[in-house]
């Protein structure tokens, strides 16, 4: 059974699956414990649920059979991260919550859906609340920096407009060069070179860029800023989001200072 969003007068979820980190931290935040009974190989935070609780899995290759034995009430998936046949197949047989989330208002509409179906619903207004004024302390930067945001490596690709991400650079103060350009495209040094952005950003998942890729690009593109950033900051929607304002004020102050 799909659920779009939350089911008017459902009983509270008592045995929840996630199969999303960042959810998985949602989660935690929400204080349920007790109820999350699986998670994935990828869903590191909180460090005590990754060494203590059961593992079904990657997040695109989870084990069908091993999250139908858990027996739960509710498998909490996400369109981008998920891969879409093995959820369908749960969604079959068990209640699964399908987020979608492309902007930081769709994030926000994911954490009042969650806070809903585990009832935690005066917790997950508390935590909206917290974002939005966590984020109420960025002002725009003037002009915004133009950006380039790398997520990977052989080949290089890119986030493009239509993303979280891009969405969350935008908050930042950083203008995507790729806002244009749909879902994660390829992208050459050469035209990155071109596009002569004033930073580029290069994540640490989902590939795990080092310094030894700065010094790398660097050599193609010696007129630009690059920089390593924190994947987790950009890309993780839920309980997190509260920390990325401070995160993003601290790194633009390290950009333009002299």
């Amino acid at each position: 059974m799909l659920l779009p969003s939350p089911v008017t007068g459902a009983q509270p979820a008592r045995r929840i699956v996630s199969l999303v980190p960042s959810v998985t931290e949602l989660l935690a935040y929400f204080d349920l414990d007790k109820e999350t009974i699986g998670i994935t190989k990828f869903c590191v935070h909180p460090a005590k649920w990754f060494r203590n609780k059961t593992r079904i899995g990657g997040t695109k290759d989870f084990n069908i059979e091993k999250i139908v034995a858990l027996r739960p009430d509710l498998v909490l998936c996400n369109k981008e991260e998920n891969s879409r046949e093995p959820v369908e197949i749960l969604a079959a047989t068990l209640p699964v919550y399908l987020s979608d989330v492309s902007t930081v208002e769709d994030a926000l509409n994911m954490i009042r859906d969650i806070g809903a179906l585990t009832g935690k619903v005066p917790e997950a207004h508390a935590l909206i609340e917290k974002i939005i004024t966590a984020f109420g302390t960025i002002s725009p930067g003037s002009p915004p920096i133009r950006t380039a945001y790398l997520i990977w490596k052989d080949p290089y690709m890119t986030a493009g407009g239509d993303t979280f991400i891009s969405d969350m650079m935008a908050k930042a103060g950083f203008e995507n060069i790729f806002e244009n350009s749909m879902r994660y495209p390829t992208v050459s040094l050469q035209e990155l070179a071109e596009l002569a952005p004033q930073l580029v950003l290069l994540s640490s998942e989902p590939f795990p860029f080092k310094e030894k890729h700065v010094a790398e690009l660097q050599i193609a593109l010696p007129g630009t800023d690059l920089r390593l950033a924190d994947g987790e900051m950009f890309s993780w929607y839920g309980s997190r989001m509260a920390l990325a304002p401070d995160h993003f004020l601290a790194l633009r102050r390290q950009i333009q200072s002299p």
